[in-house]
C-alpha cells in the first residue's frame, strides 16, 4: 500500500497588524507583520484530503473579490505562484483529485477557492456554514468576502455540515476531524494527522494563530467571536500537545518558515 504523505502548501502572506495574532500582552512580532497563508494536502491511499482552501486568485486589486477595507487591512502578497490551483498543479493535482476538503472555517484566507472543488465532499462546521449563508443573504462583508461566498452559493457543491453534537470524526484511521466549535469563528474544525515517520500533527488553523496563544495564561488574539469557546479550544489543543502531538498554528511566521514546503517534498 502507498504511504500517506502530508504536503504543506505555501499560499502567500497577509500583511497585517500583529495585534490580530496577539491583542494583549508582550508580542515577539513587529507592529506590522507578514503572516503565512497555508493549506495542507494529505495524500492518503483511501482518499486525498485538503485542509483549507486559501485565498481566491482574484482576491486583490480594484476589481478584487475582497472589499477595499479588507484588502487594506489584510493585504495578500504572493502572486500567481502562491495561488492554490498553482500549488496543486506543482504536485500534479487538480481540484477533482480530492475526496474531502475540510474547511477550518470560512474566512476569505481559508475558503477562497471552495468553488473549484465540485467533486469533493466539503466538510465545514454547521454553525459556520449557517453564519456564512446568513451574511450572504444580508449582503454583509463584515466577516466573510461576499463575492467569494456568492460564487459557491450559486455552485452545485457537496456540503457536509458537522454539528457540535457530533464530536470529533474520523475520515481515515490516521486522519481525524477535531470539532472545536465556537471560538475564533462561529464554528471551527481542526485536523489531526498521524504519520508513520513524523508522528502526530495537529492542524489548528486560527483556533490558535501562533505559539503565544497557547501560553499559560494565554496571550489572547485581537479577534474572536467567542472568548470562552476560544479558551476552551486552547485547552483542547494543549491536551493534544501534552500527548506529544506537533501543533501547527494558523499564522505563525516563525513556525511556518521552518516547515518543509510542498515544493521541497512532503512529510511521511
Amino acid at each position: 500500500m502507498a504511504r500517506m504523505k502530508l504536503y504543506v502548501l505555501d499560499l502567500g502572506r497577509l500583511r497585517m497588524q500583529s495585534k490580530v495574532l496577539i491583542g494583549h500582552g508582550p508580542s515577539p512580532f513587529p507592529e506590522i507583520l507578514e503572516a503565512p497563508v497555508s493549506a495542507y494536502c494529505i495524500d492518503h491511499p483511501d482518499g486525498r484530503v485538503l485542509f483549507d482552501a486559501g485565498c481566491h486568485p482574484d482576491a486583490m486589486g480594484p476589481n478584487g473579490r475582497w472589499p477595499p477595507e479588507f484588502q487594506s487591512d489584510f493585504t495578500h502578497l504572493g502572486g500567481e505562484e502562491c495561488a492554490l490551483p498553482h500549488r496543486l498543479e506543482q504536485l500534479g493535482l487538480g481540484a477533482n483529485d480530492f475526496r474531502y476538503v475540510v474547511l477550518s472555517h470560512m474566512h476569505a484566507d481559508h475558503a477562497g477557492c471552495v468553488e473549484f472543488f465540485r467533486k469533493s465532499q466539503l466538510i465545514v462546521h454547521a454553525d459556520e456554514l449557517a453564519a456564512v449563508i446568513a451574511a450572504h443573504a444580508a449582503n454583509d462583508d463584515t466577516n466573510y468576502a461576499w463575492r467569494d461566498t456568492d460564487a459557491w452559493v450559486r455552485a452545485d457543491l457537496a456540503w457536509r455540515p458537522v454539528s457540535s453534537s457530533e464530536g470529533d470524526l474520523a475520515l481515515h484511521d490516521e486522519v481525524q476531524i477535531l470539532n472545536f466549535g465556537r471560538g475564533h469563528s462561529f464554528g471551527m474544525l481542526g485536523l489531526s494527522v498521524r504519520l508513520p515517520a513524523s508522528g502526530d500533527i495537529v492542524l489548528v488553523s486560527d483556533a490558535a494563530y501562533c505559539a503565544e496563544n497557547l501560553h499559560q495564561p494565554p496571550l489572547m488574539p485581537g479577534f474572536f467571536e467567542d472568548e470562552s469557546g476560544f479558551r476552551n479550544t486552547l485547552d483542547r489543543i494543549r491536551q493534544r500537545r501534552d500527548l506529544d502531538a506537533d501543533v501547527w498554528f494558523g499564522h505563525d511566521p516563525r513556525q511556518f518558515a521552518m516547515l518543509r514546503k510542498s515544493t521541497d517534498g512532503g512529510y511521511e
